[in-house]
């Protein structure tokens, strides 16, 4: 089956402190899944990455999976995934999972989300790709982020142009089709027609 985008998701394998978070990663997958789309993701089954790749899956949506050899057994690797790939170690892991999607969006979560966020920002500040890169603010869980950012930016240390190649928003019907629009790919049901 030909995907109409594919959406890389960065997200917490532990659920959250309140249901908010889980509701989020499960309508982040549904949308995917209700539009043809493919989601990578870290292949875990557990926290928020499983409620997402549950939610997508359900909703008639591919899921690619991609695990460290060494994870499989700690985030209880997510066999029912449409592709899952168990690979050497996290540069493997990460690359893969950038080669394999048209954009980003890291959903809360905790060290491990923040810092494949961060590393796929700056491959898009140096260049290295030009797709798109989403920050879901649900519930306000990344304003301290957002708030050390600006400060960064006025102690000197960043740039505005560069905070603003992070697309941020709180609502998923709206910053999900952007960051699909931004990848120059349809975010609609795929048209038969077309494949």
């Amino acid at each position: 089956m030909k995907t109409s985008f594919s959406l890389c998701v960065y997200c917490g394998s532990r659920t959250g402190a309140t249901a908010e978070f889980a509701n989020a990663a499960a309508a982040v997958g549904r949308w995917i899944g209700e539009r043809g789309g493919q989601l990578v993701y870290g292949g875990g089954n557990n926290g928020l990455m499983g409620v997402m790749a549950d939610a997508a899956l359900d909703s008639g949506g591919r899921v690619v999976g991609i695990i460290p050899r060494a994870l499989v057994e700690k985030e209880w690797a997510k066999l029912d995934c449409t592709e899952l790939h168990v690979v050497d170690n996290m540069h493997d892991r990460k690359r893969m999972m950038a080669e394999r999607a048209d954009a980003f969006l890291a959903l809360p979560g905790g060290i491990g989300t923040f810092e494949e966020l961060f590393e796929v920002w700056t491959w898009r500040q140096l260049g290295y790709h030009d797709k798109p890169v989403g920050l879901l603010n649900m519930d306000g869980y990344y304003e301290p982020l957002l708030a050390f950012l600006q400060s960064s930016i006025q102690h000197g240390f960043m740039s505005d142009w560069q905070l603003e190649l992070l697309r941020i928003g709180s609502d998923i019907g709206t910053l999900l089709p952007a960051l699909v629009q931004a990848a120059g790919l349809k975010s609609g049901v795929i048209n038969l027609s077309e494949i």
